[in-house]
């Protein structure tokens, strides 16, 4: 039985990324420092072959996928959007430092900000895209595809069903960086479980 491959790929920066700020579903688009950075990586190193291109619904994600894979028109997967923070959207760790909420959060007292999207609605979302993904990939017999997407939801979606098993914030990835994951789909179809394989690039860049 043959496998499936999805890239799961980080989007490039945003000015509020480089403030440090909370964005989830606030639809940014790339920043130029963003845009630059991209094209420095494809200058650089070779992304994965795809026959298809997923992404989140919002700009960042989209226009990534635009710049990293311009023959392809992406596939977007509203299920793939980021983490609504609430009343901690926009607002950097410095502004709301002095928020109980913030601290009751950040300590693990309470599950979600003030407002934001419920942690286990987050995760459920999530693994409903990549079914998404694979239904679609097994119905146009692809094989191989990316999914630009974006930090906090591939951490949080590998930290529920991908092997290795490790904490949410070992999965962390960098702009333009991410994951190569097999799909096996007896595996899959039984107990919802991918396998990440290698990293994207498989060298770091700063390793060449």
């Amino acid at each position: 039985m043959r496998t499936y491959k999805i890239h799961f790929i980080r989007h490039g920066l945003t000015e509020a990324n480089l403030k440090g700020k909370y964005i989830g579903k606030t639809n940014l688009p790339l920043c130029s420092v963003g845009i630059e950075r991209l094209e420095e990586l494809k200058n650089k190193i070779d992304y994965p072959y795809v026959e298809l291109v997923f992404s989140s619904p919002l700009s960042r994600c989209i226009e990534t996928a635009e710049i990293l894979y311009p023959a392809f028109e992406p596939t977007v997967i509203d299920e793939l959007s980021e983490y609504d923070f609430g009343a901690f959207e926009n607002k950097t760790a410095i502004e709301l430092e002095n928020e109980e909420a913030y601290k009751d959060w950040t300590s693990g007292k309470i599950p979600s900000p003030p407002n934001a999207e419920d942690p286990r609605a987050f995760t459920e979302r999530l693994a409903l895209g990549l079914n998404k993904m694979v239904r679609i990939m097994m119905e146009q017999d692809v094989y191989d595809a990316a999914a630009i997407m974006h930090g906090g939801a591939i951490m949080t979606l590998f930290s529920t069903c991908a092997l290795p098993r490790r904490a949410t914030v070992e999965w962390i990835t960098e702009d333009g960086l991410g994951y190569t994951v097999k799909i096996t789909p007896s595996l899959y179809a039984k107990s919802g479980i991918i396998e990440v394989v290698d990293t994207v690039p498989t060298v770091p860049p700063e390793e060449e």
